[in-house]
């Protein structure tokens, strides 16, 4: 899989929804899977197989979030209401929405985790990308998950 299109291809849609989840906002989420990938294409040669490719890219993604977001916080800006984008349906896509809308309002090792967790990563390859035992993986998958059952039922969302 060292053709970096097979590469793209497999892994650009989890690093989409990755973003999504730290961003809330689509067009954001592309412009930092650009990013990742143009980060992964720059260092594809220099990738020693020390960890899975999976946990390499997913490093960068996270970490190119993590970059926009500390630029975000220094921006002026003037906030949209965040329920724009939600009706009171409860139709899958405005799930969906929520539940991104949900995950971009946790703290930031938190998203990773659960951003991680959607994308069905194994919680030891989560624990090796965010820097904490597996252990502690564990509980705060549980934790979040609870946090986000939590504002479901509150917005009516989940019975």
């Amino acid at each position: 899989m060292k053709d970096f299109e097979d590469i793209y291809n497999a892994y650009a849609k989890q690093v989409f929804r990755i973003c999504l989840g730290y961003t809330n906002d689509a067009d954001k989420a592309k412009d930092l899977v650009q990013e990742t990938f143009i980060s992964v294409w720059k260092n594809l040669s220099s990738f020693e197989n020390r960890s899975l490719m999976t946990t390499w890219i997913f490093r960068i993604a996270t970490n190119n979030c993590l970059r926009h977001l500390e630029i975000e916080k220094r921006k002026e800006r003037t906030l949209l209401p965040s329920n724009l984008m939600l009706d009171d349906t409860t139709g899958k896509e405005d799930q969906i929405q929520f539940l991104y809308k949900c995950i971009s309002e946790l703290a930031e090792t938190d998203r990773i985790i659960i951003s991680l967790d959607l994308e069905e990563l194994p919680q030891a390859e989560i624990a090796a990308i965010v820097g904490l035992s597996h252990s502690t993986i564990r509980v705060r998958v549980h934790r979040i998950k609870d946090k986000l059952k939590q504002k479901f039922q509150e917005h009516g969302q989940f019975s």
